[in-house]
């Protein structure tokens, strides 16, 4: 029998719908669009795969997990908690692989609804998501490092794992191209201090003030720096599905993959749900919440989109911006299409150094210093040292490795020496 706990939030939001409300929605919506268009772009591009894929992920995914979850105001889409997953199943198994693996994933997250299993799922240790949060923001970091200083790999190196990335950015950094490198310090600078200057209007967001004005002075001053469409392939056509190679199910990647992803999914959108409970004094609706991204993730990449989950930023500037109800964040997806089919060939004209600062900023956000700094002040060395080997695991190697190493020695300091 289905409970509560597994009914879309939308159900309930409904119940008196007026004018007003749907008027402070579009509002909400149609600015949390503009704000999701550059992080959707970028975190796509950090994940390894186009722009395209990152709109069709907000788009799709976006608009069905708003109509199906279990919050009134989560926004979801692409997010950087991917990015080093996504990016590493792409390179080293093909695009096919992380497609067949985000179904999997979604499976397994619609069999966590319908089960239930929602309210154990956010009781995963506070100084695990710390540590792997941090090391995937380093992960981030570090990739970027590279388009931010308009670096050049010579001999064709490609590098995948993060050290690998930072012993070949050091090897040529001769290449540097202090043309690029200017051109990101820039967008960095707009970011950080445009906010500051235009304290009273805050609906512009500041990432895509930065795209505007570095894109601008590369174009007018025919800067030699690479643009997106250097790189990627850019269009305006709508998603269109997509049948997956199920043959890829014989394989074991795809089931660890999967499971990472629907792990990740979970986590990271309960614990944004908690967090946007508070926002607005609200109880989300947990296992509905699960099904949703289940669903809002296997949609996504039949239509050419990677997976996706709750994003607490997103998700804030939709509360802050009179976001109501779930129609808020369909509005956003319906919006980013319009954009898609109407604007995308602009996107190409964005400079990478800017889009590497964009990142640099999403991996400041989730680099959990103050977390961090109140452990220390607490001064227990076992949480210090669980954070501590999450951390440096998921940089070093991966995720997976990360969680499942401090899980195992989390119980031992917690259950077999307490």
């Amino acid at each position: 029998m289905f409970d509560n706990s597994q009914k879309p939030k939308l159900f309930d939001t409904m119940k008196g719908y007026n004018f007003s409300t749907f008027t402070s929605d579009l509002v909400a919506g149609i600015i949390v669009a503009i704000i999701a268009l550059p992080l959707s772009i970028a975190l796509a591009i950090a994940s390894g795969v186009g722009p395209n894929e990152g709109l069709y992920t907000a788009i799709v995914a976006g608009f069905i997990v708003s109509f199906l979850g279990g919050t009134r105001i989560q926004i979801s889409g692409p997010t950087a908690a991917f990015s080093s997953i996504v990016a590493s199943t792409v390179i080293n198994h093909g695009m096919e692989t992380l497609i067949v693996s985000t179904i999997v994933a979604g499976i397994l997250l619609i069999i966590f609804g319908l089960l239930k299993l929602g309210k154990y799922i956010t009781r995963i240790p506070n100084t695990i998501v710390i540590g792997f949060t941090a090391g995937i923001a380093l992960n981030i970091f570090v990739g970027q490092l590279k388009d931010f200083c308009g670096i050049t790999y010579l001999n064709g190196a490609n590098p995948i794992g993060s050290v690998d990335k930072l012993i070949e950015f050091f090897r040529n950094i001769h290449t540097i191209n202090p043309l690029a490198l200017l051109t990101g310090f820039v967008s960095l600078l707009v970011i950080i201090i445009f906010p500051k200057i235009f304290k009273k209007i805050p609906e512009i967001p500041e990432s895509l003030i930065s795209i505007l004005v570095a894109t601008f002075i590369v174009i007018i001053f025919k800067l030699n720096v690479l643009k997106i469409n250097d790189l990627y392939v850019i269009t305006n056509k709508p998603m269109t599905f997509h049948m997956p190679d199920f043959i890829l199910l014989k394989s074991p990647t795809v089931y660890m993959t999967g499971f990472t992803i629907a792990a990740l999914t979970a986590i990271e959108s309960l614990l944004a749900c908690m967090v946007s409970d508070k926002m607005i004094n609200d109880k989300h609706h947990s296992n509905a919440e699960l099904i949703a991204q289940g669903v809002g993730s296997i949609a996504s990449v039949l239509f050419g989109g990677i997976p996706a989950t709750g994003a607490l930023a997103r998700t804030t500037a939709n509360v802050k911006n009179g976001g109501k109800t779930p129609v808020s964040g369909m509005i956003h997806s319906i919006v980013l299409f319009l954009i898609l089919i109407g604007l995308m060939k602009y996107v190409g004209m964005i400079p990478m150094p800017t889009v590497a600062s964009l990142l640099f900023i999403v991996a400041y956000n989730m680099s959990q210093i103050n977390a961090i700094r109140e452990y220390i002040k607490i001064g227990n060395k076992k949480d210090l040292l669980i954070i501590f080997v999450c951390f440096i695991f998921t940089f070093i190697i991966n995720l997976v490795v990360g969680i499942a190493i401090s899980l195992v020695l989390w119980f031992i300091l917690y259950k077999i020496m307490k």
